[in-house]
């Protein structure tokens, strides 16, 4: 039997196991006794690599963020590392009025990107190959001028991967232009610390281990949860034997409401537990979008991942195996003969339905020179049994045309 035929005949079962465990019909393990009840905080701050920073185990990603209030909020619990970016909408402005009331700037880590404030091209806002040191410059001093800083802590090198062209992303990677830059701003005292990051779909692994070798890199931060593919855990280990520091994202495995039988919060923590267990990570991003959001996550903080938690683990997996596109899998992408860019609008309607981002997920959408519309009349729909985790592609992208085209019209 063929590695995919096997995998499409077992997806539907493997796609309920979690981290080698079978989904369990019975009562979850009792609830440890002691719980604390008292406001949640950041409880334990590991290193990043050998760039010195201390950073919040549970951190904030600021793509949704709605106020400079909010990081503030964050701050007072304990957060001390944030993860913003020129393209997420008022992001960067909102930072520039927290400013305002931080007195220490030193006590805290922000990260941006080299990227322009929207979309451009085939829904990329991150700096091409070809871009000039100008360009890269610019970037990092547009991210300045609007959070009112004079400098950024981290810059990444964002999403690697999203091309199919390993040579073309290899490019991107290892631009001399970005090279050069990164040397002026450091010299100019206007960043730190160099990052390189990726969610897939294309060649994940063999890029962030070339940013890894290559010795240019501090930080890398990846998609990581409990439903991801078996590689990648390699790539964690050698940036851990080279003193990278590693940030973990996409840790929800697509955020879905998590269902009965789970009490509010019991999976959003467990994930979270899942990956801070690891010991090569440094810590992970997660988007905050509210108040409410610092007690959804940070009980998880500092704690230890229990039976409990891969049991609630097991139940999302049963509920939703076979619904989530995993970040960074791509193994359907070469089914469709219209070149439909599958894992990218999928990741788009995820962040439309599940993270709350529709005007960002709408615009990158439309930002692609192939849309999912051939979807909608496909009649060999080749996608079908593409997925080894058993989703059904044609769908799922007829769903996410529907939700993310502009008009009706489209």
């Amino acid at each position: 039997m063929k590695r995919r035929e096997f995998l499409q005949s077992s997806a539907l079962a493997a796609a309920a196991v979690v981290v080698g465990q079978p989904v369990r019909a019975e009562q979850p393990p009792a609830q440890p006794e002691g719980t604390p009840a008292e406001r949640s905080l950041v409880r334990r701050y590991r290193p990043l690599g050998k760039t010195g920073i201390s950073m919040s185990d549970i951190s904030f990603g600021a793509g949704h963020v709605p106020s400079g209030s909010l990081i503030l909020r964050a701050i007072d619990r304990g957060i001390n590392y944030f993860d913003t970016a020129p393209d997420y909408g008022p992001s960067e402005d909102h930072f520039g009025e927290a400013m305002k009331k931080i007195k220490n700037r030193d006590k805290i880590t922000i990260a941006s990107k080299f990227c322009h404030p929207v979309p451009y091209k085939e829904g990329i806002s991150h700096l091409q190959p070809g871009s000039s040191v100008a360009d890269y410059v610019g970037s990092v001093e547009n991210s300045l001028k609007r959070m009112a800083t004079d400098h950024l802590d981290v810059v990444f090198v964002h999403a690697m991967g999203e091309k199919d062209s390993l040579e073309q992303e290899k490019r991107r990677l290892l631009d001399e232009n970005m090279l050069t830059a990164v040397d002026q701003l450091k010299k100019a005292g206007k960043i730190k610390y160099l990052a390189v990051s990726s969610h897939g779909p294309h060649n994940m692994e063999t890029l962030m281990t070339e940013a890894v070798r290559s010795g240019h890199y501090d930080v890398m931060m990846v998609a990581y949860n409990f439903m991801k593919f078996p590689q990648l855990p390699d790539v964690l280990k050698l940036a851990r034997e080279k003193g990278v520091g590693v940030i973990a994202m996409k840790t929800l495995a697509g955020a879905k409401e998590s269902g009965a039988p789970l009490d509010p919060g019991q999976f959003e923590q467990a994930a979270l537990k899942w990956v801070l267990q690891h010991e090569e990570i440094s810590g992970l991003v997660i988007t905050f979008k509210s108040a409410q959001d610092l007690d959804l996550y940070l009980p998880a903080s500092g704690q230890t991942f229990t039976a409990r938690d891969r049991w609630a683990l097991d139940q999302y997996a049963s509920l939703h195996g076979s619904s989530y596109c995993r970040t960074g899998c791509g193994e359907c992408l070469s089914s469709c003969e219209h070149n439909v860019n599958i894992a990218a609008i999928l990741r788009y309607q995820m962040y439309f339905k599940e993270y709350g981002q529709q005007k960002q997920a709408m615009e990158s959408y439309a930002a692609l020179s192939q849309s999912a519309r051939p979807c909608l009349s496909c009649t060999t729909v080749a996608c079908v049994g593409a997925c080894p985790h058993g989703l059904q592609v044609a769908q799922q992208l007829r769903a996410a045309h529907d939700h993310l085209t502009l008009s009706a019209m489209a």
